[in-house]
Parts: C-alpha cells; structure tokens; sequence
C-alpha cells in the first residue's frame, strides 16, 4: 500500500492525484482503463470520496476519462514537444504537433522595469516597460500563461500589435524586428499558482514547467525578458541545440 503523509498540511486527495500520476499510470497505455475506485482506495488507504476526488482533478486536466458505463480511462494525447533552441517560437514549434495555434493578450501595462526585468534586458534602473500577460493554445487546449516585458522607448506599441497578432514573433516584426534569436533560458518545476490554475484549466497539485528566457536582436541588444508556465501533463520542453538556419 501507498504511504500518505497525513500531516503535511496537503490535501489527501492531491496527494492520490499526484500518485496516480507517478505511478499508476507509469505502467499504462493509451485507453487503459483504471483499477477500480475500490481498488485504488484500497492501494492509497483512503475513502472513495478521495480517490473520486483525485479522478475527478485528473479528468479535468485531461489525464484520464470517464466513460459511462465502461470506467476511466488514460487519455491517448500526447504531451507536445516544445522546442527550445537559437530560434524559439511558439506557433512554428507546434505546427506540426497541432492545427491551430493561437495567442490572446489578457493585459497589458507600462510600468517601471523589476530589478530582474532591467537587468534582462540591460536597461537603467529608471527605464519602463511594457508587460505583457498572455495565454497560448494548441488546438483549443491552453499550453502556457507567460509575462513578457519589453523596453518601452523601443516596443511601446507592442501590446497593440500582440492584440491583433497574437503572436510576439509578428508583433516584433510590426516594430522592425525581422529576426530574434534565444539567448537563454532557464527552467525550474513547481506547483501551479492559483492564477495558473484557472488560465491553464489545472487543478490544484498540478505541475508547471517555468522557463525564464532573454530575446535578443541581430544586434545582440536584448528585447525580451519572458517568464513562461507550461502545463506539465501536456507540453515537454525539448532543447535543441542546432543552429539557427541562415
């Protein structure tokens, strides 16, 4: 039997939700049914409120599915792969993983630079710039929640472009940038925060991966800071290390 820690101040039904993942489901296929609520409170020590509560997270995550009848079953999607390398996009990552690809601004604001953020972009202390909040989907189903940044003496227009674009990659090119290249990038996992909950359509317990990454021109001048949370259970980051076509 799975040992759950009762004291820890997590909710027992998160917990069975994130054992199912780690390892009920590390022995499954594609439309595998799952054991039997019973079963599975059995395995775990608990009630079938909690294992039905688990389930139920799951399936809203798109992890499992409930069919009438027959039981639950491991969904067959498969997480995407998001490239990371010299050119990082999102719509051309994807493009051939997916049919649609889209970005919606949810806000925007020009405010003074976060310490970090000036020290991204290389900016004075006393510079301001422009945040972007957005969210990107492939195919309907939301992948990231990101804040951009971005030098408001250069691209302080750039959340009206991203507004009708909904793509950075088209907005920089409104604004004379042709061409934009990865100069790092650096990722970290960690629990979903509230606000990632609802943008993502998680449920609590859900894991993010959160990359902070730095853009930068042909010139080499930084025009990007961006910090993005990408839902665990649908994308996988993928470093690629080949160099950018000429």
């Amino acid at each position: 039997m799975t040992t759950l820690q009762r004291r820890t101040g997590i909710a027992l039904w998160r917990q069975v939700a994130d054992q199912i993942r780690q390892s009920v489901l590390s022995g499954m296929t594609a439309n595998e049914r799952l054991p039997a609520e019973a079963e599975l409170a059995n395995r775990f020590g608990v009630n079938r409120h909690t294992v039905r509560a688990a389930i139920a997270a799951l399936e809203k995550e798109g992890t499992l599915r409930a069919e009438q009848g027959r039981g639950t079953f491991l969904n067959d999607r498969k997480r995407l792969q998001y490239p990371i390398g010299p050119r990082t996009r999102f719509s051309s990552g994807l493009k051939d993983q997916s049919q649609t690809r889209t970005g919606k601004l949810l806000s925007s604001r020009t405010i003074p630079a976060p310490p970090r953020v000036a020290e991204a972009l290389g900016l004075p202390k006393t510079a301001e710039v422009v945040e972007l909040s957005t969210v990107s989907a492939a195919d309907g189903d939301p992948i990231s929640a990101a804040t951009s940044w971005f030098a408001a003496s250069r691209f302080a227009a750039i959340a009206e472009h991203y507004a009708e674009t909904g793509s950075i990659t088209a907005s920089l090119a409104r604004l004379d940038v042709d061409d934009y290249t990865r100069q790092t990038t650096a990722i970290e996992a960690r629990h979903a925060s509230s606000e990632d909950l609802d943008l993502l359509g998680l449920s609590p317990g859900a894991i993010v991966l959160l990359t902070r990454s730095v853009d930068v021109d042909s010139t080499g001048q930084p025009i990007q800071y961006g910090e993005s949370r990408f839902a665990a259970d649908r994308i996988e980051l993928l470093i690629d290390n080949r160099a950018p076509a000429a």
